[in-house]
């Protein structure tokens, strides 16, 4: 429980962030300021498997049973999809990615997204491909490799069994072989098996098979002093690098090491921040 100068502080750190987790138990909302973790509320129960957030605002949830969006958590609507184990929004678009468990991989267009009429019609698909294990629009990472969506395609983009990827800034894949980043083709940045990776074209961590947690420094990937067993996922706010745990944690570094707060949950799959305007 927060004690009393815990709560003064938080309240001195300004307007907070939210920050979505996806998790067996719902999808949770938590609030940051800073580096500390004040309020969190389980906004859906449901078995989450993927959340996003849209520049504009928009939320996008996977669920186990519906892919549901709206502009605040406690308003989602279905969005005629099915179930889905991975969301992103591609900003340059607008459109509402979402990927099955199939390999199915289809858009929202924007337009519909504003007209409200969300039915499965409504779908437009990329294609198919072999398991999707994340999404980061424009990139898909999936067990026979990296995609990329373009032009209402899927295309290869290379590498091999890809665990995670993101789009921001350089994209990086974490891979079964490897760290890579792409600049004249994919450029191995770190060698072994990596799970997780994360970016947002200024900063980027990744997280290999054992569970250590790394940051890129430059062009040099380096350890750091995170010392929790199951780091998942990261994600970033304006002051902040937040680490979400498979146990349920959040764990946010501003500048002056780690801080972590329990929020309830388990089987924690993904973590988003909102982004600053």
């Amino acid at each position: 429980m927060s004690t009393l100068s815990e709560k003064r502080v938080y309240a001195e750190q300004g307007e907070p962030t939210p920050v979505y987790v996806a998790a067996d138990q719902g999808l949770v909302r938590a609030k940051l300021s800073g580096d500390a973790v004040g309020e969190f509320s389980l906004a859906r129960r449901c078995t989450a498997q993927d959340v996003a957030l849209g520049a504009d605002g928009l939320l996008a949830l996977s669920t186990n049973e519906a892919t549901l969006v709206g502009g605040h958590a406690d308003e989602l609507h279905e969005t005629g999809f099915g179930a889905s184990v991975a969301v992103s929004f591609h900003d340059s678009a607008g459109t509402l990615v979402a990927a099955d468990a199939d390999g199915r991989v289809a858009r929202l267009p924007v337009e519909t997204l504003e007209s409200g009429t969300l039915t499965a019609e409504e779908w437009v698909d990329f294609g198919s491909v072999d398991e999707v294990r994340a999404v980061d629009a424009p990139l898909v990472a999936a067990s026979d490799g990296v995609y990329q969506l373009r032009d209402g395609d899927l295309d290869a983009a290379g590498l091999d069994d890809a665990r995670d990827v993101t789009s921001r800034g350089a994209p990086l894949a974490a891979t079964a072989t490897g760290l890579y980043e792409l600049g004249n083709g994919w450029m191995v940045a770190r060698d072994g098996v990596h799970e997780t990776v994360a970016g947002d074209g200024e900063r980027a961590h990744a997280v290999d098979s054992a569970g250590t947690l790394y940051r890129r420094d430059g062009r040099e990937w380096q350890t750091t002093a995170f010392d929790a067993a199951d780091p998942v996922d990261v994600t970033y706010t304006a002051d902040a690098t937040v680490v979400a745990t498979e146990s349920g944690s959040l764990h946010v570094d501003a500048g002056d090491g780690w801080r972590s707060r329990a929020i309830g949950v388990t089987g924690v799959e993904a973590a988003v921040a909102a982004r600053p305007a």
